[in-house]
């Protein structure tokens, strides 16, 4: 009896391996073609570069001369019509924010979180700072606490902008300011389509401007309209555009007539990476005066955008392989590691990296992917590749970010990669986080 059940048994799993493999046979001419041609003459360069420095752990890279190319473009289309303000925590490291000051000539800088904000007011004491989002009323108030402490040369009255996104927001800022005996500018935050908070009605909004004006230690000190969803929202990106535009352009109107003067020399700021290009030659139809933008000037995947034409991949994670097997293996199912290399050959074999889990793409050698069934791991993470791709232990393979903001703080200090000698140049630090 248990021979005849081993018999049932055996014989299922042969009537299947054979619906499998005809299955295959019947959609072989979907079946991913197999990827052999290794690291690119670019990434070459880079493992040796990085082997040169002696680096052996993950590392994120920034590549000097694409960042510069990068740079080149940006300046290209705000040409003489927007001020530029450069968003720090797509780009956290202080050396990097002053390479890219020093390119673009300018000292406006956007900040998203308060211990950064003490460091870059310690850092880069001439800075221009405007908040990117409302912080609690308490960050501000650790802010000033830390500051003081620190007894640098910024002047926040005169130097930076508190966004305020609600009239109980602004109650609290103006509490904390009289509180301090410490006059505060504060930036209001509009929504113009993104619907992410800010002021939308024109009545609260107004509320506002007076109550600001009407302060002994308040000043009003411009708007920040921010505007991703025109490329990815339903519906034309122009037309898009064009609404976001046209509400700003409402809102400045209602300001100038609350106040009752002019508003020449204020921040009105809107933009990002993944629009600032739409901006070109429209200066003369709208009231913003400056663009924000930080992540296009490194490219993660997320920002592999039309509106991004002209940009080029900056920033690469660098990491070693610890372990290569001839054949994809699945702990306590090998049948699925047979039918993934047949179905792909691109998960024939399998490659162990130091680290890994990390927010990013596989890209080199080409034809490397992550496993969806052995699952992620942040130690020892395994990747998939065709069998006879050149690669061994403890050469390199490479992965491109999907964002900037918070993958750079993963990895200590950035390498920076200077193609033109082949070598990892110097070495940037990054923002700490507390």
């Amino acid at each position: 009896m248990a021979h005849s059940e081993a018999f049932r048994q055996q014989r299922r799993k042969l009537i299947l391996a054979g619906m499998a493999a005809g299955g295959l046979g019947t959609a072989a001419w979907l079946r991913p073609p197999a990827i052999r041609d290794g690291h690119s003459h670019y990434f070459r360069a880079l493992s040796r570069a990085l082997d040169a420095s002696g680096l052996a752990t993950p590392t994120l890279v920034i590549d000097q001369q694409r960042l510069d190319h990068n740079i080149q473009v940006l300046l290209q289309h705000l040409g003489h019509d927007f001020d530029y303000r450069i968003v720090v925590k797509s780009l956290p490291s202080v050396p990097l924010l002053e390479h890219v000051m020093a390119k673009t000539g300018t000292r406006r800088l956007m900040l998203f979180h308060q211990p950064f904000l003490n460091q870059i007011a310690s850092s880069i004491p001439d800075a221009d700072i405007l908040l990117g989002k409302p912080l609690p009323v308490a960050a501000a108030a650790r802010f000033y606490g830390r500051h003081q402490a620190d007894q640098n040369d910024f002047q926040p009255r005169q130097q930076l902008q508190w966004l305020i996104d609600s009239p109980r927001r602004l109650a609290q800022y103006e509490q904390l300011a009289r509180q301090r005996s410490e006059p505060m500018r504060v930036n209001l935050e509009l929504d113009i389509g993104l619907h992410r908070g800010g002021f939308n009605y024109d009545q609260l909004l107004s509320r506002a401007l007076l109550d600001i004006e009407q302060s002994r230690w308040l000043s009003f000190s411009g708007f920040m309209g921010y505007e991703p969803h025109i490329v990815k929202a339903p519906g034309p990106t122009d037309w898009l555009w064009q609404k976001a535009m046209a509400r700003y352009n409402r809102y400045v109107s209602l300001a100038r007539n609350t106040l009752g003067r002019d508003l020449a020399g204020l921040t009105f700021n809107t933009g990002g990476s993944t629009t600032y290009q739409l901006y070109k030659g429209r200066a003369n139809t709208i009231t913003a005066n400056e663009l924000a933008a930080g992540s296009g000037l490194v490219m993660p995947t997320d920002f592999d955008l039309a509106t991004l034409a002209g940009h080029q991949p900056a920033a690469f994670i660098a990491t070693p392989v610890l372990k290569l097997q001839e054949a994809n293996r699945i702990p306590g199912t090998p049948g699925i590691g047979r039918l993934q290399r047949l179905w792909n050959p691109n998960r024939a074999r399998a490659v162990f990296i130091y680290g890994g889990n990390w927010k990013a793409r596989p890209v080199s050698p080409a034809g490397l992917t992550t496993n969806p069934v052995f699952g992620r791991s942040s130690n020892q993470e395994m990747l998939n590749l065709a069998a006879g791709v050149p690669l061994q232990e403890d050469d390199w393979v490479f992965l491109r970010p999907h964002q900037s903001e918070s993958v750079f703080l993963q990895f200590g200090d950035l390498a920076v990669f200077d193609a033109r000698l082949g070598e990892i140049s110097r070495y940037w630090p990054v923002v700490p986080e507390g």
